[in-house]
C-alpha cells in the first residue's frame, strides 16, 4: 500500500492521533517554559525554586500516570478523551488565575499529566491497538502532531501574550482545547478502527499471546529496552535545560546556538518517517539497535568539541535518535506484548519516560555544582547509549522470537 492510499484509507483515526499529539502542547516543558520568567516574577521564585516545584510536579504526575494510565485498556477513546481533555483546560485556567504556590503546583501537576501524559498516551495506544500491517506508518504520522506543535505554538504564545498578557495566553490554551480541540477529536476517533492486515484484509495476530502488566514488569528483556527508550528524552532535556551553561562554556552565541534547532527538527520529521516505513517492512525489533546510535555520535562530538560549526551537526543527530524513538516506542511494544493490557504496559513505559525528563536536569545540575565538567557528562551519555545499542543488537535475535517474527 501507497503511502497516499494509506493516509487516504486511514485519515480520520491518524488526523485524530494527530491533534492528540497536538494538544500535548500545553503539558510540554517548551511551552510552559515560555512562562517561566512571568511565573518566578509574579511569585517571587528563584531558578532553583521554579525548577523544584517543575521538577516535583513532573514526578508526581509520573506516579500518577502509571495507575490512571490503564484505563486505556478498559474504556474507548472517546470515552477517555471526554475525561482527559476537560481536565487538561482546567489545568490551563488554573495557571491563568492562579495567585497561590500551592494552586501552580496543581497546575503543573495536571498540566504534565493530562498534557504531556495522558494525551500522548492516548495517542500511541490507540495506533499501536488499531494497526498491525501499517502500525508504523500510523504511528509515525499521528506523531507528526508533537513537532508541528513545536513549530507553531511558541509563536501562537508569544503574539497572543503580546495582546491579551501571559495569563491571558493560558485562558486562551484552556479555550482552544474545548471550542476545536476536543469537538474535533472526538468527531474523528468515534468509531473505533478494526486492526486489518494489508495482505489479506484479514485480522492478524500482534504478538504471539498477551502479556499481563504484572508479567511484562517481571520480564528482564522489558527493562532492557526500556533503558534505550529513556536515553533520548534524558539527553534531550538535559541539553536543552542547560544550553544557555553549554553556550557559555563553548563560547557560541545563543543565538547561533538556537538557529541550529531547525535541524533537529527536520531531521526528527525525517527520522520518525522514515522509520515508519522501515518498521512496517521489517519489524520494530529489527529496527531497534540502529535508534541509539545518532545520538551517541552527538553526545560524543558535544564532549570534544567547541567548534561553532559543531551545533549544526549534533542537532540534527539529536534529532534523528528522538524521531525514531517516537515512532519505536509506538510500535514495538505490541509486536512484543500484544494488545489487549498495551495501556497498562505503555503506561508504565511514558511515566518512565516523563521521570527520566525530571531527573536529567537535576542530576546533571548537582554534577555541575560539584565540579564535574559538562560537556565529559554528554560524552559519558554518549559511551553509555553505545553501550546500550550493542546490548540490543546483543538481544535481536531472542526479541525477534519473542515477537515470533
Amino acid at each position: 500500500m501507497t503511502v497516499l492510499a494509506f493516509l487516504r484509507e486511514n485519515a480520520r483515526w491518524v488526523g485524530g492521533a494527530f491533534l492528540m499529539n497536538y494538544f500535548t502542547a500545553f503539558g510540554q516543558t517548551y511551552f510552559i517554559s515560555l512562562s517561566a520568567g512571568d511565573i518566578r516574577a509574579e511569585y517571587g521564585l528563584s531558578h532553583g525554586d521554579f525548577g523544584l516545584i517543575y521538577m516535583g510536579a513532573t514526578l508526581l504526575s509520573a506516579a500518577t500516570l502509571t495507575r490512571l494510565g490503564r484505563i486505556v485498556d478498559h474504556r474507548s477513546v472517546v470515552q477517555v478523551v471526554f475525561l482527559v481533555m476537560p481536565l487538561l483546560a482546567l489545568a490551563c485556567l488554573l495557571m491563568a488565575f492562579s495567585q497561590w504556590i500551592f494552586l501552580l503546583f496543581i497546575a503543573l501537576y495536571m498540566l504534565r499529566l493530562f498534557g504531556q501524559g495522558m494525551m500522548s498516551h492516548i495517542a500511541v495506544t490507540a495506533m499501536g491497538r488499531w494497526f498491525n500491517a501499517m502500525r508504523g506508518r500510523a504511528v509515525s504520522f499521528s506523531s507528526l502532531g508533537l513537532q508541528t506543535a513545536e513549530a507553531s505554538f511558541p509563536l501562537i504564545f508569544v503574539a497572543v501574550s503580546g495582546l491579551v498578557g501571559w495569563r491571558g495566553s493560558w485562558v486562551a490554551a484552556a479555550a482552544l482545547t474545548l471550542a476545536v480541540g476536543l469537538p474535533l477529536i472526538i468527531a474523528l476517533m468515534r468509531v473505533e478502527r478494526e486492526p486489518q492486515s494489508a495482505a489479506t484484509g484479514h485480522k492478524v495476530q500482534i504478538a504471539p499471546r498477551d502479556w499481563t502488566r504484572g508479567e511484562v514488569l517481571r520480564d528482564p528483556l522489558f527493562w532492557a529496552i526500556l533503558a534505550v527508550f529513556l536515553a533520548p528524552p534524558f539527553i534531550g532535556t538535559t541539553i536543552f535545560f542547560h544550553q544557555v551553561y553549554m553556550v557559555e562554556l563553548r563560547g557560541w552565541t545563543l543565538e547561533m546556538f538556537a538557529g541550529s534547532f531547525f535541524l533537529m527538527s527536520i531531521s526528527s520529521l525525517a527520522a520518525m518517517l522514515a522509520t515508519g516505513v522501515m518498521v512496517d517492512r521489517f519489524s520494530s525489533v529489527a529496527v531497534m539497535p540502529f535508534m541509539l546510535l545518532p545520538i551517541a555520535a552527538a553526545c560524543l562530538i558535544i564532549g570534544v568539541s567547541g567548534a561553532e560549526w559543531t551545533p549544526f551537526l549534533f542537532m540534527p543527530l539529536i534529532g534523528c535518535s528522538m524521531g525514531a524513538s517516537g515512532t519505536l516506542n509506538g510500535s514495538l511494544w505490541p509486536e512484543l506484548y500484544g494488545a489487549r493490557h498495551l495501556g497498562s504496559i505503555r503506561a508504565v513505559v511514558i511515566a518512565a519516560i516523563v521521570f527520566s525528563t525530571a531527573v536529567g536536569p537535576g542530576l546533571t545540575g548537582y554534577l555541575i555544582d560539584a565540579g564535574v565538567f559538562y560537556p565529559g557528562q554528554i560524552a559519558a551519555m554518549g559511551l553509555v547509549s553505545l553501550a546500550l545499542a550493542v546490548l540490543m543488537a546483543g538481544l535481536r535475535r531472542r526479541l525477534l522470537k519473542r515477537a515470533g517474527a
